[in-house]
């Protein structure tokens, strides 16, 4: 790896997708400041040329040489890459979802593609960042957007409250973790950057250090509040619950995707001499996610709800890859995200169709939707079996190649759970689809009974209905070019963790 500090690399094309966000947000604010609200159609068009034109330009630089700039805090490779296509995938495909909601509640668009794009700028730069100072203020960029979004309908008072929580759980976890970093750069003798840290460990012999327990857990704690690990899920139901559905769409992805990047570089770069510590301690985490989200997600009431537990039992399922700790673990945890953006996004997608056109999230409410709109149910229906990972949909492939990838490694208790509580979420996946497909006139309920399909997908202009289109062909088909995909991941990650072991020694 090229270790480079010229003018060139500083100022050059090294965060050319990044500067393109920013352009694109400076550009919405003068567009705004100008117009003001007049034009609004066209103020979607910018973040989304903006973000596809970043998606474009990092596969040009996808080839490129892994290089540290910026003086040692900000790290290029091909694995970094993989994550922030993730990243910006995320975004593109929101930014469709939250125009017709946005209308129809007549919230501020300026304001909250602003802060789409801003937390999507913090979210790639966590994914680059290469030392303990970046990481905690590219983290902090994609917090505060999340706290300013999850709380952008003001006026609710249900949703003030769940941002509070988020808030003052988040400030505290921030806390905890910029704790940490301070015990890594004092037990690493002033090292910033992480491969300096790991071999300031070395050099001072602190690997033994009682100190070198503290730094790990504290870690730990600020990345599982960020994922939604339990214990540190508590703010994640009420916050899907009463925040605005794109949000929580939003957020269900790109903080997943961002903070399992930055778990995976640290733990595999900073602490991979003490892998039995940690690995105990996460491998608790996932169980306890896997178990307790699917087991609580069968007695909710909300849709929403029910998702914000599922989401956590899937990033325990997602922590097998990441404990795994070698390039097959990471190549599942690369591919069953690709999945799981499309999947996630898919069923919001369907939810905000539809409580757009009856104003509820009940889920009893959605007894005999498959009469009134077919097309919405099906794709709902389709969302959610690939969730459960049933057969031959997306999502049977990418938990399959994870469990597989994990069972090598060893941790053979941990695949089984993730197998048992797997199946245990197909039951509360199917639950819901039989409530769709109901015939019986006494379970339909008024809200269906007054339904209204306002369009179909053939001839409808409904940005919406096209992204959930979009996400529901490739989580249903995706799972067919699996191959290519893992192959892809694999020689991506292993390039990059090659260079970075030799960087270490």
């Amino acid at each position: 790896m090229n270790l480079d500090f010229d003018l060139y690399i500083l100022y050059g094309n090294s965060i050319l997708p990044e500067c393109i966000l920013i352009l694109s947000l400076v550009i919405l604010l003068i567009v705004d400041s100008i117009y003001g609200k007049k034009d609004t159609p066209w103020l979607y068009i910018i973040p989304f040329s903006g973000l596809v034109t970043s998606i474009t330009v990092l596969f040009f630089q996808w080839e490129e040489e892994p290089i540290i700039t910026f003086m040692g805090s900000f790290q290029i490779n091909t694995f970094n890459k993989i994550f922030q296509f993730l990243i910006l995938l995320c975004s593109v495909l929101c930014v469709p979802l939250s125009v017709d909601y946005i209308q129809c509640t007549e919230m501020a668009i300026t304001e909250f593609l602003s802060f789409i794009l801003t937390a999507t700028l913090g979210a790639t730069f966590l994914c680059g960042a290469n030392d303990p100072v970046t990481i905690f203020v590219s983290l902090e960029c994609l917090s505060l957007c999340s706290y300013l979004l999850s709380g952008y309908t003001k006026r609710d008072v249900r949703s003030n409250e769940a941002t509070m929580k988020y808030l003052l759980m988040g400030g505290t976890s921030s806390s905890i973790l910029a704790y940490g970093f301070s015990w890594l750069y004092g037990l690493s003798g002033g090292q910033t950057q992480l491969q300096e840290i790991a071999k300031g460990l070395i050099s001072t012999q602190m690997y033994n250090s009682p100190g070198t327990s503290i730094a790990p857990i504290c870690t730990m704690v600020g990345i599982g509040f960020k994922l939604s690990l339990v214990p540190f899920h508590q703010w994640t139901p009420d916050v899907y619950e009463d925040s605005p559905t794109p949000v929580v769409a939003f957020l269900s992805v790109v903080s997943k995707v961002a903070v399992s990047a930055l778990a995976i570089r640290i733990f595999n770069i900073v602490f991979p001499l003490s892998s039995n510590e940690w690995h105990s301690v996460l491998e608790i985490l996932a169980i306890s996610s896997m178990i307790l989200g699917n087991f609580i997600a069968i007695t909710q009431t909300s849709m929403k709800r029910m998702l914000a537990y599922s989401s956590i039992s899937q990033i325990g399922y997602i922590m097998i890859g990441i404990i795994a700790g070698n390039s097959n673990g990471y190549t599942s945890v690369v591919t069953y995200m690709l999945f799981y953006i499309f999947m996630n996004l898919g069923t919001f997608a369907c939810i905000i169709l539809f409580s757009s056109r009856t104003g509820t999230d009940n889920i009893r409410d959605y007894a005999g939707l498959y009469l009134k709109d077919p097309l919405l149910a099906s794709c709902f229906a389709s969302c959610l079996l690939s969730l459960g990972g049933v057969p031959p949909l997306s999502g049977f492939f990418g938990k399959l190649y994870l469990f597989w990838c994990g069972w090598q490694a060893g941790p053979h208790s941990l695949v089984s759970i993730g197998l048992f509580t797997s199946v245990i979420s197909i039951y509360y996946y199917l639950k819901i689809i039989k409530l769709l497909v109901t015939k019986r006139n006494e379970e339909v309920t008024p809200y269906i009974t007054n339904y209204i399909n306002s369009s179909y997908f053939l001839t409808s202009k409904n940005v919406t209905e096209l992204s959930m289109m979009i996400c529901v062909i490739a989580s249903t088909v995706l799972g067919l070019a699996v191959n290519p995909i893992i192959t892809m991941a694999q020689n991506s990650i292993f390039s990059s963790r090659f260079t970075s072991s030799l960087l270490i020694l």
